[in-house]
């Protein structure tokens, strides 16, 4: 069964990039009145106030018209940032070589959180580098993972 942030990945993805923006990924954070749908938007030469204010309004009329969350929330559209989350394999890819931390649903070897550099994408699975070794990480069992910014 898909989650709801696959659901609305579907259902947002075609008017996010309707609007020349790149739908990096959504996260929504279930707390009652105060739950909020936070959407990453990315473009080549970046993301300002201006692409936040026009994918919201395009997002908000889908969302009024579908209605997908039962409950109040907070609609909130940013850029990824530094600590730039990750959602896909393609994300994993892509940052071959960058520091992360990944944290799982599920325990591997009794441990959820893990930091190191990722080294590549096989077959959905994330493979990290921890203290010199390889770690082997489902993207299914992927609860949340970012980029660790580093500087020179």
């Amino acid at each position: 069964m898909a989650t709801i942030e696959q659901r609305l990945t579907d259902m947002l993805r075609p008017a996010v990039e309707a609007t020349g923006f790149e739908l990096w990924g959504i996260e929504y954070v279930n707390a009652g009145k105060f739950s909020v749908l936070r959407l990453y938007i990315d473009h080549e030469n970046g993301i300002d106030v201006d692409a936040c204010a026009e994918v919201s309004r395009q997002v908000s009329a889908i969302l009024d018209v579908e209605d997908p969350i039962s409950n109040e929330y907070s609609l909130e559209v940013s850029s990824p940032g530094l600590e730039r989350p990750l959602f896909e394999s393609e994300h994993y890819q892509r940052f071959v070589g960058e520091q992360a931390f990944v944290q799982t649903r599920l325990a591997l070897n009794n441990q959820r959180k893990w930091t190191g550099e990722i080294v590549g994408v096989e077959n959905d699975v994330v493979v990290l580098a921890v203290e010199g070794k390889e770690q082997r990480l489902a993207v299914n069992n992927i609860q949340k993972a970012h980029l660790i910014p580093q500087f020179d």
